[in-house]
């Protein structure tokens, strides 16, 4: 489905040159929950941006079911299925929850239709879909507004960037729930969350761990999840460890 090809990123700015990606590559196949972490900093949410398109890799190549798609913008990559979430949601005032899973869907969704997806996360959709996107939400209740209207898009490719950000405590268990739900129900679809929470971990098919712009890890959750619970340590280097051996 998804395939990175020794992906670089890099930026100069007053400070200098700094390699924030460094030869980057990795698979995600269909079917698969996949979670990248890693130490802050280390290069998580770029990827998920690059991902995304939007921003693109200073090197590299960016396959999506066998196409290139390394030049195109966020938009082009959404219309061949890509959805992406972001770490604090948008608002839009005068918008309501309806009209962004109509918009979401692409389709004149029915007030029923809408209900269910907001079901499905943990809402209840008497009380939201009339609600405006506005300041009147949360942060938990947007997070979960956000994923429905992805579940409404129907995507092949769904991207989290760090879904637990901003969020309390409780709505964070209303989360994971959720992600244990779409987990179940992937069919044609994959997910990539980025976290380093370890209850998401928890859920993953596949874990990536990313450390200084390098992928330091990755493998099924039964290999990588007790190394990184047993190694407090932030992880760095570049020298790749797949099935506790390094690569």
């Amino acid at each position: 489905m998804l395939k990175l090809q020794n992906i670089r990123y890099d930026v100069t700015d007053d400070a200098g040159h700094v390699d924030i990606l460094k030869d980057v590559s990795f698979s995600i196949e269909k079917q698969k929950f996949v979670v990248i972490t890693g130490p802050n900093g280390g290069g998580k949410s770029t990827i998920a941006k690059m991902i995304a398109g939007v921003i693109h890799p200073t090197g590299g190549q960016i396959l999506f079911n066998g196409q290139d798609i390394t030049g195109l913008n966020i938009t082009d990559r959404a219309r061949l299925g890509i959805s992406y979430a972001l770490q604090q949601p948008v608002r839009f005032k005068g918008i309501r929850v309806l009209d962004l899973l109509r918009i979401a869907a692409g389709k004149e969704l029915t007030v029923s239709e809408c209900c269910d997806y907001l079901s499905r996360v943990g809402l209840c959709a008497r009380d939201y879909v009339q609600r405006e996107i506005n300041a009147s939400l949360s942060g938990g209740e947007l997070k979960r507004i956000e994923i429905a209207t992805i579940l409404a898009r129907g995507t092949q490719l769904s991207v989290f960037d760090e879904p637990e950000a901003g969020i309390d405590l409780w709505s964070f268990q209303s989360l994971i729930r959720v992600f244990e739900q779409m987990r179940e129900s992937i069919q044609d679809s994959s997910i990539l969350v980025i976290s380093h929470q370890e209850r998401i971990l928890e859920i993953a098919d596949e874990i990536i761990v990313v450390a200084d712009g390098c992928i330091r890890e990755q493998g099924p959750r039964a290999e990588v999840l007790p190394h990184l619970i047993g190694t407090p340590e932030a992880l760095s280097g570049c020298d790749r460890i797949q099935g506790g051996e390094k690569a």
